[in-house]
């Protein structure tokens, strides 16, 4: 067990009682009581005429011994084939509701699912794989599906079988007697492995997640794969997975395995004990031969679902496990806590960072008791080395992340009491690596406001080198990006977002300028609509680029959390600091000077 005993726990997993996963069960089932109510009904009925049926046939043999004429076989006849068509009809409108009530339940399950999935801030995700978290959201809330499938399947057997201990009882109290005292020996031997049964089950299911995480990473980073020639790799990777999930899943068969052989073994051993309990009440004159032959017909229709209830308790493990997993996602609490829901005034952008303290783990402090004021419609460049803290500044103001101590006030208002949704619609993003959804250019624009008409979107396109870019799209605003905008050179999906944003109008604007090379034109009309953007907003740019740099009223140079210069960019190179030793590193290469000294 050591090997498997930790297979994928997610952090926010934890174990429920059977008590709570019935109470979290029965809320979900709550508002379709008046089916259930119906459903309970159609079990009651088809486990009374389930049940009639060996006593029908009994009655019908004894009739037959004074009375053999061709009614009493007929309406022998009748009798069973009414028997059977109202279990069929009643089970078939009960399985009906039942799919019916099942598809709501799940309908509502999975969507509360995905629902706390997106509601999640960012540090969810950089913890948790994308991919087990989907494995949850499909593949777990359908095993609860079948699982209560199953069970309404086992009740409707259960009513039959609460019927039939009348019957035993009514045609001999004492071996009926013999029959209770041996059910304890049964729910005793399934007990024993329902443990068992429930570990396994958890940990095949983790380790399915871990192989769905798997196949989506590989399925979407194929393309460096094969650029590096790393198949193999991915391969030898999913072949792990797979073949840790294998060895999980053969444990568990061999533990439910074991379920219906000792099952039916026990069973076997009571229906003898009784035989030969029955042949000495036989021999001794006790009871009639006749009765002990309807007990033992009637015992075989008892036993059954019975050994069912025990034996599939391994199907019902599943489907409990299934619940554990979704009620932990459901349940899990997001970082990012909102203490009002204010809705915000038209922003004026007016920031503010007050001794804020943050960081994304314990062991990895990134902002210490950090000031800052970014004026409205200021424009600020934050640049630095890798990991001085500017990206986090930017997450911060956007509510992606949540931080430890300090305030930061927006328009004098404290961040955390916004409604978060309404304060994020006056915010435009666009990160280091936008991304663009599959379907059209205008529809990912419009993606900000969908409200934006296309001669909106078409205005605003031609501001933009006079609309040359959109010449260069084989059918212009209805051109198809494909899967996370691939179909686009990266220069093209920059102007997309930027393009997302101009439609926005938002009173803030984040930039993660992206790094990638692209052709001086192309640059030339992104640092149009960039401009566009900025005399509209108050503005956060992670700069990459010296033109960016160079427009921004205010550069702050961070190292390891702290502003260490700020001032504009003529300023901070006569300073000669930490500004022009990164001025020399990554920006004095884009200025026009020494493009033209290097062509001499």
């Amino acid at each position: 067990m050591g090997f498997f005993s930790n297979i994928d726990l997610e952090a926010y997993d934890r174990q429920y009682s059977d008590r709570e996963l019935a109470l979290g069960m029965a809320a979900y089932f709550k508002p379709h009581a008046r089916r259930i109510a119906l459903i309970a009904l159609l079990l009651t009925v088809i486990g009374l005429s389930a049940a009639a049926l060996p006593i029908l046939v009994a009655h019908g043999v004894n009739l037959l011994e004074t009375d053999a004429s061709a009614t009493t076989i007929i309406l022998l006849a009748l009798g069973v084939l009414a028997s059977g068509v109202i279990v069929w009809g009643a089970n078939w409108w009960r399985r009906r509701l039942t799919a019916r009530t099942l598809g709501d339940v799940v309908l509502t399950l999975r969507t509360d699912a995905f629902t706390a999935a997106v509601e999640q801030d960012m540090s969810f995700y950089d913890t948790f794989s994308s991919g087990r978290i989907v494995s949850r959201i499909t593949s777990d809330t359908k095993d609860f599906g079948d699982v209560v499938t199953l069970i309404t399947d086992i009740l409707s057997q259960l009513v039959q079988a609460a019927i039939l201990a009348v019957v035993l009882i009514s045609i001999e109290w004492r071996l009926a007697l013999a029959v209770f005292l041996f059910l304890p020996i049964l729910f005793l031997a399934a007990s024993s492995l329902r443990k068992l049964m429930r570990r396994y089950t958890r940990l095949g299911m983790r380790a399915m997640a871990t192989v769905n995480a798997n196949i989506m990473e590989s399925i979407g980073g194929i393309a460096v794969a094969k650029n590096y020639r790393q198949e193999a790799t991915i391969y030898h990777e999913f072949d792990q997975a797979n073949a840790t999930s294998y060895n999980v899943n053969v444990r568990r068969g061999f533990v439910l395995a074991l379920v219906f052989p000792v099952l039916n073994a026990l069973g076997g051993i009571g229906t003898a004990i009784l035989v030969y309990l029955g042949g000495l009440g036989v021999v001794n004159a006790l009871i009639s031969a006749g009765a002990w032959y309807l007990f033992l017909s009637s015992l075989d229709r008892f036993f059954f679902p019975i050994l069912n209830l025990a034996a599939f308790s391994a199907q019902v493990q599943a489907g409990l496990s299934a619940a554990e997993r979704i009620f932990a996602l459901i349940e899990s609490e997001p970082s990012v806590v909102q203490t009002d829901d204010l809705a915000p005034p038209p922003l004026q952008g007016d920031i503010q960072f007050d001794n804020v303290c943050f960081q994304y783990t314990k062991k990895e402090p990134v902002l210490e008791r950090f000031d800052l004021h970014i004026h409205p419609g200021e424009n600020v460049a934050l640049v630095g080395h890798t990991g001085a803290g500017k990206s986090s500044i930017a997450r911060l103001i956007a509510r992606f992340y949540e931080f430890q101590n300090g305030q930061i006030l927006v328009d004098s208002q404290d961040i955390r009491s916004f409604d978060l949704t309404a304060y994020r619609s006056q915010l435009g993003i666009v990160s280091q690596l936008p991304f663009l959804f599959a379907g059209t250019v205008a529809e990912n624009i419009r993606y900000a406001r969908e409200d934006a008409t296309d001669q909106e979107i078409l205005d605003l396109a031609r501001q933009i080198g006079d609309g040359e870019w959109l010449e260069t799209l084989p059918h212009g605003l209805a051109t198809e990006v494909g899967e996370r905008g691939g179909r686009l050179s990266m220069g093209q999906r920059q102007l997309v977002a930027l393009m997302r944003v101009l439609v926005q109008d938002p009173a803030i604007f984040i930039l993660d300028e992206a790094t990638a090379s692209i052709d001086p034109f192309t640059e030339w009309q992104i640092q149009q609509a960039l401009n566009l953007i900025l005399a509209r907003s108050t503005s956060i740019l992670i700069a990459h680029r010296l033109s960016t740099v160079k427009a921004a009223d205010r550069i702050l140079v961070l190292d390891h959390g702290q502003i260490i210069e700020e001032g504009d960019h003529d300023a901070l190179l006569t300073q000669g600091g930490h500004y022009a030793t990164l001025y020399n590193t990554y920006f004095r290469h884009q200025s026009l000077a020494y493009i033209e000294q290097a062509r001499r």
